[in-house]
């Protein structure tokens, strides 16, 4: 899965809107103003960063050399995960939804309701 890729599928989800409120080499997700999606644009290497339960980003870090902790984000929360071919698309929209679905969970009730799961 490349950059693009990763960018529409991001905004296939309901609600997401996309920006670069740190300059022209960050794109930004979020849901109700939440972000649940970073990618750097200039990484040395093509990542993307989500937010998993802390637990779960350990636990994928131990087992894969192809997430790290996030660059310039909160290690305890945010994983950059490795693309071109570390993973299949299905795994990497896998973490991705994950990822969006842990925000979402976080809204308060009257904003979470408008969105089908």
């Amino acid at each position: 899965m490349n950059i693009e890729q990763v960018r529409e599928y991001a905004l296939t989800l309901p609600g997401v809107t996309e920006d670069m409120p740190y300059g022209p080499d960050w794109l930004i997700f979020r849901i109700e103003g939440k972000i649940f999606l970073h990618i750097w644009l200039e990484a040395p290497e093509k990542t993307c960063a989500v937010k998993l339960l802390p637990e779960v980003g350990a636990e994928l870090r131990e087992q894969y050399d192809a997430i790290r902790p996030a660059y310039h984000l909160n290690k305890v929360h945010w994983s950059d995960i490795l693309l071109d071919g570390y993973f299949s698309d299905e795994q990497i929209q896998a973490w991705i939804k994950e990822s969006y679905l842990l925000v979402l969970g976080k809204l308060p009730k009257r904003l979470r309701e408008k969105y089908d799961r």
